[in-house]
């Protein structure tokens, strides 16, 4: 069953944003690039993780709200340290004592 004349219209506009959209997000500009590099790191520490973990921070993140996070029990949702389970005891550590296991 061919569909009506006045669906072909609809059909094409959404394919070719459903298009627009996948090549948007495939392929990132010069400019999420250069402001990826720019971005700050937090590496953070605990005894029952492997190493350090390198956070890399949102433009609105400190150490501090990932510190807050890792060390609050009930905190899900993120992916920080390779979305660990392990709450409590995270500790801001210098990145360069260890090699950091990073961005996580």
């Amino acid at each position: 069953m061919k569909p009506k004349k006045r669906v072909w219209p609809t059909i094409i506009i959404a394919s070719a944003a459903a298009v627009g959209a996948i090549a948007a997000s495939a392929a990132p500009s010069d400019r999420d690039h250069t402001r990826s590099s720019e971005r700050s790191v937090c590496c953070v520490a605990n005894p029952r993780f492997a190493g350090i973990c390198a956070v890399e921070l949102a433009p609105d993140e400190t150490c501090q709200d990932v510190l807050a996070y890792l060390n609050n029990a009930a905190s899900v949702g993120k992916t920080y340290c390779a979305s660990t389970p392990v709450r409590r005891g995270w500790k801001q550590v210098n990145c360069e004592e260890e090699e950091a296991h990073g961005p996580c």
